[in-house]
């Protein structure tokens, strides 16, 4: 059983050849491919020096679309489907924690807690709605399901998966639209510990703009969950 890995990365030079040369460690991965977001720096050049297949695309599209874009291209060897950040480093090694609940038939689903970041980060607010958003959508699973990494990337997801919970929702929405879709669909989500790290964002202007972004594209995609029901 084939495992394709997805990096959609935007400007993410410093650390995108360490993050591919840790996912091509991963035992059982077969392919990574980057897509880059129309990055400004070396994020392409350095990914393919690594070992990746790369895919440029012309216009900063945002993540849902990155991950689209991908996902067209491999759908037809993604057996099982990781999605890793650009930004983990050598920390994407521990995306075999993540294969091992899938690969086991244990989960349809599953998703990597981070450790609490030593220094202060943002306020929680996006983290609360999109908390809000898998209890109040996500069927009596969701109501059951006790989120504590709802907004990671970092994911593995079975065929069957997959095939139910794309296309990606838009932007920063995927991660939130990604849970309640398998929720609602009655598949098994679990939650994987692990100590990967990536660069968060801090109380600055940038980081306090990101965030803003972050609740805007999340609720939108709660509101279109809402109207979408089961898949």
């Amino acid at each position: 059983m084939g495992v394709t890995v997805l990096v959609p990365a935007h400007d993410e030079a410093a650390r995108i050849g360490a993050t591919v040369t840790a996912a091509l460690g991963i035992p059982g991965v077969t392919r990574v491919l980057v897509i880059d977001d129309a990055s400004t720096d070396a994020t392409a050049d350095l990914a393919a020096a690594a070992g990746a297949e790369v895919m440029r695309l012309p216009d900063n599209l945002g993540k849902g679309a990155a991950l689209d874009a991908g996902l067209a291209r491999v759908r037809a060897d993604a057996d099982v489907l990781m999605m890793l950040d650009g930004d983990l480093g050598d920390s994407a090694a521990q995306g075999a924690l993540l294969l091992a609940p899938v690969q086991a038939g244990e989960a349809a689903m599953s998703v990597a807690a981070f450790p609490r970041p030593a220094g202060k980060a943002g306020f929680g607010l996006v983290k609360g709605l999109a908390r809000f958003g898998i209890r109040a959508l996500g069927g009596p699973a969701g109501r059951s399901f006790a989120a504590t990494a709802p907004l990671s990337g970092q994911r593995a997801m079975t065929r069957a998966c997959w095939e139910r919970v794309t296309p990606f929702a838009f932007g920063y929405g995927v991660e939130v639209a990604l849970t309640v879709r398998a929720l609602r669909s009655g598949m098994t989500v679990v939650e994987v510990p692990t100590t990967m790290t990536h660069d968060a964002t801090g109380r600055d202007a940038a980081g306090f703009s990101h965030r803003g972004r972050q609740f805007v594209h999340v609720a939108r995609a709660l509101v279109r969950l809402a109207f979408e029901g089961e898949r």
